[in-house]
């Protein structure tokens, strides 16, 4: 049985300028920064709009510019009603689709979901990842893969690209660093930085979409 997932991050409050590349399909997964600095009707609006979009079910997770969840540990139940799953160091399966989501990061200019770079508790919050799954989902990149920052230098999580390789899903989604958006095969691990706006923080790139088989766990793009 084959799912239509769509993945997009970094939308920053430009949500609604999607409406029309959405589509519809069975899963929709953002990877954060759903807002700009995360207030509190920055993220209602989001939740409201994300709640109604022409997906069986939708799954998210804060960004480093998604400050009100650094208090908000679950979104309200209304949102839930409408499938509407946010993830904190969690998981959801969907129909035997296994998503994991975290929206930590190594210390990026003082901002939310930050944690010491090469620090043991950032190792810790990795090592939460389990194995097998067919989604994860991190706000930010793993080290050296799709991570080059404006400053031409990598900045994505060496202990993050550790853990991957150790799980190896069979996608892993992330945004963060808008000018790096685009998708690489490494090792049998799809990575795909899905940051829909560039670096101007102006829409500028698609939602990456695919048809994922269940059974077989191979997928192709849409």
């Amino acid at each position: 049985m084959k799912k239509r997932i769509t993945f997009i991050s970094d939308t920053h409050g430009l949500h609604s300028h999607y409406d029309n590349l959405l589509d519809s399909g069975d899963v929709l997964i953002h990877a954060g920064d759903v807002s700009n600095i995360g207030k509190s009707t920055e993220i209602y609006d989001f939740l409201n709009w994300f709640s109604d979009v022409d997906y069986t079910h939708k799954v998210f997770i804060a960004g480093n510019h998604d400050w009100g969840f650094e208090v908000m540990t679950e979104i309200p139940e209304i949102f839930r009603d409408k499938n509407v799953h946010y993830l904190f160091d969690s998981m959801v399966e969907i129909d035997g689709l296994k998503i994991y989501g975290s929206p930590w990061q190594p210390e990026f200019f003082d901002w939310a979901f930050n944690l010491p770079r090469m620090g043991k508790e950032l190792e810790e919050t990795w090592d939460r990842i389990p194995e097998n799954l067919d989604v994860l989902v991190t706000h930010g990149p793993p080290w050296g893969i799709l991570d080059v920052a404006p400053n031409n230098l990598n900045v994505g999580c060496e202990l993050l690209q550790t853990k991957v390789t150790q799980v190896s899903p069979k996608i892993h989604v992330f945004g963060h660093i808008h000018g790096s958006y685009g998708q690489k095969t490494i090792d049998g691990v799809e990575y795909i930085n899905a940051a829909v706006l560039g670096e101007s923080y102006k829409p500028k790139n698609k939602p990456v979409m695919i048809d994922y088989d269940l059974e077989t766990k191979k997928f192709d793009y849409v």
